[in-house]
């Protein structure tokens, strides 16, 4: 028992907190199975890899603020136009990340914009990139507010060092002058050494009326257009398509 609770103790201080947890259990295996030195060490320390490597991609898919069920085998293409099965697969293959490539999902609400980039943030996620999923109107809340919240700079931070984040109705509200030039900043930080998403159902030109700064968009559209997929979605809106009601007839 004293040598069990010293093996707890060296495992805390290592931060083997698997084996901390697990103690007394990988001694009876061990007892049991009789196996060589190197096999028992090699054991323990894979399982502490493990158990690293799930906890972190837990972290990643809870910091990811992804969509529910963003799972994009599920993705249901009799309500969408404008993307087909080979496209949505290269897509999930992610190639494009690795030259900073942007994708654009245009499209009337309810075709699936924000499904598409919530799920191709997840497929990213668990591959072992740094995602996230965000709406245009939280990032604009992080960008007004990263100066005097410290939760809000910490989320600033986080997406400054993302490998792929998806913006959701980019420019589907007026942006305040400070708010346009905060956003297009953000953007120009990011440009070449992140992968963007961006989903809106506003055309470039309505794009420069919202943000009522031709000059600025013209320049914001240029670096989100430099390497770019442009994906105009078309179809019957799911959500009106899957209604439901609370009144059975």
């Amino acid at each position: 028992m004293v040598q069990t609770e010293t093996l707890k103790e060296y495992a805390e201080r290592l931060k083997l907190y698997g084996l901390r947890e697990n103690a007394e259990r990988v001694i009876h295996e061990a007892q049991i199975n009789t196996p060589t030195y190197l096999e028992f060490l090699t054991g323990i320390l894979g399982q502490e890899v493990e158990r690293r490597q799930k906890n972190e991609l837990e972290r990643r898919v809870k910091q990811a603020k992804l969509l529910k069920n963003s799972n994009l085998d599920n993705f249901d293409f009799k309500y969408s136009c404008g993307i087909t099965r080979p496209q949505m697969k290269q897509l999930r293959e992610l190639i494009w990340m690795e030259q900073c490539y942007n994708i654009i999902l245009m499209g009337p609400s309810g075709t699936g914009k924000s499904f598409i980039a919530s799920g191709l943030v997840a497929d990213a996620v668990q591959k072992g990139y740094k995602g996230f999923f965000i709406t245009m109107e939280d990032l604009v809340d992080i960008l007004r507010t990263k100066d005097m919240i410290s939760s809000s700079l910490s989320a600033y931070n986080r997406l400054l060092k993302a490998h792929l984040i998806a913006i959701d109705d980019v420019m589907m509200f007026p942006l305040k002058p400070e708010e346009a030039t905060s956003f297009f900043n953000l953007i120009n930080h990011l440009h070449e050494q992140c992968s963007l998403i961006i989903t809106t159902n506003k055309s470039p030109r309505e794009w420069a009326g919202n943000a009522n700064d031709e000059v600025l968009v013209t320049a914001l559209l240029d670096r989100l257009l430099y390497h770019c997929q442009v994906i105009k979605l078309e179809g019957n809106s799911y959500r009106m398509e899957n209604r439901r009601e609370i009144f059975s007839e």
